[in-house]
């Protein structure tokens, strides 16, 4: 059985003091260097939750910043195809332009050099027409008989076609 003398109870208040004294001594302290470092831990877990938010809008913003620069440059290279389309058919119609006046400038220089080469042939034969009549008619035509027959003949080459040019 138990034998309850000075001993135990001296045992038993021995205890108990020791319960108090740890208890105001130790465990109270433990228990709020317990608090403030579950408080920090919270803080800290706060903070970083914060960071993060803050680092998620900042994310956010230059994803919008890098949108929006993705959107000028795409209308930035829309504008210089664009005036590179323009550019290259006002080229076009330049160059379209420049030939036709070509064109035009060798068909007046074709034109002036067939009435070059018409008078030319009409003068040869002129010539031609006069020695051959020189030597048909054998007698001598006066000048204003002359002049007659070379203008009716000319005349008459007018109204037809020498080969293949009409006069």
């Amino acid at each position: 059985m138990i034998d309850i003398n000075a001993t135990l109870i001296a045992q038993m208040l021995n205890f108990l003091l020791l319960v108090v004294l740890l208890r105001i001594f130790a465990y109270k302290p433990i228990v709020k260097v317990l608090k403030e470092r579950e408080d920090r831990i919270a803080n800290s877990i706060k903070k970083a939750d914060d960071d993060a938010a803050a680092a998620q809008a900042t994310l956010k913003e230059y994803q919008d910043q890098l949108a929006g620069a993705r959107l000028k440059a795409q209308d930035i290279m829309d504008k210089a195809e664009k005036r590179a389309n323009e550019e290259h058919e006002t080229s076009i119609q330049a160059t379209k332009t420049e030939i036709q006046q070509m064109k035009e400038a060798a068909q007046q220089e074709i034109q002036r050099e067939r009435a070059q080469a018409v008078e030319k042939l009409k003068g040869e034969v002129v010539a031609l027409s006069v020695a051959a009549a020189e030597k048909i008619v054998s007698k001598k035509i006066n000048a204003a008989e002359n002049e007659v027959l070379i203008k009716e003949f000319i005349d008459q080459l007018d109204k037809d076609k020498i080969g293949d040019l009409p006069c």
